[in-house]
C-alpha cells in the first residue's frame, strides 16, 4: 500500500509497509527536517521532473563495509600510478549537478532534479550532506554525494564524467 503524506505534518508510515519494489509513500516536501526523518528510518526520496515526489524504503539494500571492500587488481594498478586526488566536501555543488548530468541506462533525463539538488546542498550547509571528489591533474573526474545519519553513509555514487 503506498501512502499519501500529509502536508502539515512530516512523518512517514513504518518502512515496512513498503511495497514490493520499495515504494513506501508519495507527497510531501524535501525540507531538511522531512529529510533528515526519512533518512533515519531508511526511507529516501526518488522521482523524476513531472513526478510527485515518491518516498522509497526497499527491503533489500547494497551495503558496503569498508573494511571487507576488495580492491581489483587493475585498480590497484591504476591507484599504484598516481595522479588522483581524493578530497572531501570542497566541491558538493558540482558534484551532485555532475550527477545529475550522468545518463541512465535505458532510462530518459535524471531524478537529481534542480529541486533534489537544492535540498541536499541546503542539507550539505546544515552538515547532514558530504560529497567526496577524485581529481586527477586538478580537474574533476568523479565522485559521490550522500548522507551521513549516526554511523551510515547513504551515499549517491556517480563515478566518473
Amino acid at each position: 500500500m503506498v501512502f499519501s503524506l500529509p502536508e502539515d505534518e512530516i512523518v512517514f508510515p513504518n518502512p515496512e509497509l513498503a511495497d514490493e519494489d520499495g515504494l513506501l509513500a508519495i507527497g510531501g516536501d524535501l525540507s531538511a527536517e522531512r529529510l533528515i526523518l526519512a533518512y533515519h528510518n531508511g526511507i529516501f526520496p526518488w522521482f523524476s521532473d513531472d513526478d510527485p515526489i515518491c518516498w522509497y524504503s526497499p527491503h533489500e539494500r547494497c551495503v558496503i563495509y569498508p573494511a571487507k571492500v576488495k580492491v581489483s587488481r587493475s585498480m590497484q594498478q591504476v591507484l599504484k600510478r598516481g595522479g588522483f586526488e581524493v578530497t572531501v566536501n570542497q566541491a558538493f555543488q558540482t558534484v551532485i549537478a555532475n550527477c545529475a548530468k550522468v545518463s541512465r541506462k535505458n532510462q530518459p533525463g535524471t531524478w537529481i532534479t534542480r529541486e533534489m539538488q537544492e535540498a541536499y546542498v541546503n542539507l550539505h550547509q546544515l552538515g547532514w550532506a558530504h560529497s567526496v571528489e577524485v581529481w586527477k591533474d586538478k580537474a574533476l573526474v568523479g565522485g559521490l554525494y550522500g548522507i551521513a545519519i549516526n554511523q551510515v553513509f547513504c551515499a549517491k555514487v556517480c563515478l566518473v564524467w
